[in-house]
């Protein structure tokens, strides 16, 4: 190392003059990339040792024209589906020791696009958009200069990558696991009927209904997202239809709604009445009384799945678009034992 060299902080640059190659190779070869000769690699290697090269997390980021960023821009208020895909999203991103902005539009537009302006003016290398229902949302265009992906709301732009829960799959599941448990007639509670989710779920537990050759006891019932609602409803459908003897609900808290009715009538769950939830919330289905059997959105895969999209694109992969579906899950609990 030359006096002059020592006198300083070492640089990428003294690296690539050292071991004779480019700045762009020295750079691939200090950030292991599969695309530098192993040779070259080992001789980057030896010269960086040699010199003390401390890479610049900051400069190696804008070497590679990368940051190191990634915004998440939400419109879930209250968090309940933002916060699980944000953790899936943190996961993915933790791997690659990426850092996430988070803003919250609060469901205001004039506030989304100045957040959207504040994240690419931190030169974030991709934004992940987080609905607040499933309900497609507006696109934020096709001009944004980073990768894009929409979830849990898929954007109303074909052209988009949208990641949204499988929530037909979802209303299936359930209704085919109430049948295996041995029970025929099946009534359903939801919440609003204006909502995409409300709708899917109920278009899922018709299809199996049909294929098993059963008819839903009534109408479906819609309302609101609430306990309150579902206490409302079982009050209701067990006073005009007794022999029910089991409720597919929309959500965990019409669900919670539900058994708490059921046990002020008498009802024991699971013996005379199956109750089946959707969200897994579990804060609420594992303190039911008895825990409920839900299905679980799957949230964290589906942020996770959302993060490795933003990497493919960054990486130069080639894009994708259009809506895809996550796959949701089962989750049995006390509420749904099959007879004997």
């Amino acid at each position: 190392m030359s006096d002059a060299t020592a006198a300083r902080t070492v640089t990428l640059s003294d690296v690539a003059r050292a071991a004779q190659v480019s700045i762009s190779t020295a750079s691939k070869a200090l950030n292991d990339r599969d695309d530098v000769a192993a040779a070259t690699k080992a001789r980057v290697l030896a010269v960086a040792e040699q010199l003390s090269f401390t890479p610049n997390v900051v400069a190696r980021g804008l070497l590679a024209g990368r940051s190191g960023t990634v915004g998440l821009l939400t419109s879930d208020l209250e968090g309940r589906f933002m916060i699980p895909i944000l953790m899936g999203a943190e996961d993915a991103f933790g791997e690659g020791r990426v850092n996430v902005f988070l803003c919250d539009a609060r469901g205001d537009a004039i506030r989304e696009q100045h957040h959207l302006r504040a994240l690419l003016s931190r030169r974030v290398d991709g934004i992940i958009v987080v609905g607040r229902s499933t309900d497609p949302r507006r696109s934020l265009g096709q001009n944004i200069p980073v990768p894009v992906v929409y979830a849990y709301a898929p954007s109303d732009d074909p052209r988009d990558l949208s990641l949204t829960p499988d929530n037909v799959a979802g209303g299936r599941m359930a209704v085919e696991h109430l049948i295996a448990c041995g029970r025929t007639r099946i009534a359903h509670v939801t919440g609003d009927p204006a909502y995409a989710a409300a709708q899917d779920r109920l278009a899922g537990a018709r299809q199996a209904l049909d294929e098993a050759g059963l008819t839903m006891v009534g109408e479906p019932m819609f309302s609101e997202w609430t306990e309150h609602w579902g206490r409302d409803a079982a009050a209701m459908l067990l006073q005009r239809y007794p022999d029910i003897d089991a409720i597919f609900c929309g959500s965990d808290q019409i669900a919670r709604g539900v058994l708490d009715t059921a046990r002020d009538l008498g009802r024991v769950v699971p013996d005379d009445l199956a109750v089946i939830g959707y969200d897994n919330w579990e804060v609420l289905a594992d303190n039911s009384r008895p825990g409920l059997t839900s299905i679980d959105a799957n949230l964290q895969k589906l942020g996770r799945k959302a993060a490795e999209r933003v990497f493919a694109a960054i990486d130069g992969r080639e894009a994708e678009s259009g809506i895809r579906t996550v796959p949701v899950r089962l989750v049995i609990r006390g509420s749904t034992i099959a007879r004997r």
